[in-house]
């Protein structure tokens, strides 16, 4: 296993991908969702933490979030299973193409 020598923050990791910030923190805020280590907290000061991602963390969201976009019925489902936020999921289906 390769040592991890860099993260990204959660903001570039959304940029990246083209997706909303806030649906990948409710994604990411359960480490279950993700494989143990794929999400690092950053401590930027005493209460000051920023949440990123590994490479191998945004490849597994990248592919999570993919196969759940095959269908507007999975992508809900989806939605509903992982954002706990019922307003962000209404705003995110109603943004969305799928």
């Amino acid at each position: 296993m390769a040592a991890v020598t860099h993260v990204c923050t959660i903001d570039y990791v959304a940029k990246m991908l083209g997706e909303d910030v806030e649906l990948l923190e409710a994604i990411i805020s359960n480490d279950d969702n993700l494989t143990y280590g794929n999400i690092v907290s950053v401590y930027a000061g005493a209460d000051e933490t920023v949440t990123a991602l590994t490479d191998d963390g945004i490849a597994e969201l990248k592919d999570m979030i993919g196969d759940a976009r095959i269908t507007t019925e999975t992508w809900h489902e989806f939605l509903e299973d992982f954002v706990d936020d019922a307003e962000l999921v209404d705003r995110i289906k109603a943004k969305s193409p799928w």
